[in-house]
């Protein structure tokens, strides 16, 4: 089957959500998320609010049922050089309007650690 937009979807799949992360395809607006871009700066807004530490970036960010998933790595620890600096991953939840409703940190990692 073919979405509004001409795109291929696989039967079943719900063709009200063109895959960019927002709703723009709903008519009624009540369901429309804001766009992935304007989530992850909110994320990185309210978390360093929060947390009074500067977020270094969003590693991942999804919709979910709910809202919004978002992994943020923040520096906890700045050091010299910054490759020893302590590093923490954090879990956000945001609602649909991409406000946080939760967060909780999933880990702790020295800066320059590769992951293998």
């Amino acid at each position: 089957m073919t979405t509004k937009d001409g795109r291929n979807r696989a039967d079943g799949e719900d063709d009200s959500d063109s895959g960019n992360g927002s709703n723009a395809g709903n008519a009624g607006g009540a369901d429309e998320r804001p766009a992935m871009a304007e989530v992850m700066r909110a994320v990185t807004s309210e978390l360093s609010e929060l947390l009074q530490s500067e977020p270094a970036g969003v590693s991942a960010l999804k919709g979910t049922d709910q809202g919004w998933t978002a992994q943020v790595e923040v520096v906890e620890i700045p050091r010299i050089p910054d490759t020893t600096s302590v590093m923490a991953s954090y879990r956000v939840d945001l609602d649909r309007k991409g406000r946080i409703v939760g967060y909780e940190r999933t880990g702790r990692y020295a800066r320059g650690r590769v992951e293998r």
